[in-house]
């Protein structure tokens, strides 16, 4: 390859990683204003649907490990498990395996309503992974798992942990 075509190559491959930064920056802003939308409609705080999710995902969880995964001191976290069992999100129980710990579980029969609300992404999601095909969408799915990664390294790493 010449030097020339090499120097083409360099340009369009940083061209597009910064495309792809600022793709991710926008994507982070988007899903930060959906999130914030459902959670008015649902009359829930950011952190508490943030935190609602968490739940949803990897639950049941301790409230210290729900704390730990969402970057919450654990006072704070207190507040925002009140608020979602007030509302009837969770459901605080005794750990099977230390009857002196809790454990913090999602009440699925809400979920109906939360998906309703996030209905619109996901048909739009659907339909944009409708063009690609299953090796692309595994790149893909694996490029954002090491993205997610990378964030929660950045975090940790501002924590003062490596």
């Amino acid at each position: 390859m010449s030097s020339v075509a090499s120097g083409d190559a360099a340009r369009r491959r940083r061209r597009a990683t910064v495309e792809v930064q600022q793709g991710l920056r926008e994507l982070s802003a988007e899903l930060t204003l959906l999130n914030r939308k459902v959670g008015t409609r649902l009359g829930l705080k950011d952190t508490d649907l943030d935190c609602l999710d968490l739940i949803n995902a990897h639950g049941p969880l301790s409230p210290t490990a729900l704390a730990q995964r969402a970057g919450l001191h654990a006072a704070t976290m207190t507040g925002v498990l009140d608020r979602l069992e007030r509302a009837g999100w969770i459901a605080r129980e005794r750990d099977p395996a230390d009857r002196r710990a809790s454990l913090v579980r999602a009440l699925r029969d809400r979920n109906a309503e939360l998906l309703a609300l996030f209905a619109g992404m996901n048909s739009s999601l659907e339909l944009i992974c409708s063009d690609y095909d299953a090796a692309d969408l595994e790149r893909l799915a694996g490029f954002l798992r090491r993205t997610a990664d990378a964030g929660r390294k950045a975090a940790g790493e501002l924590d003062g942990k490596p």
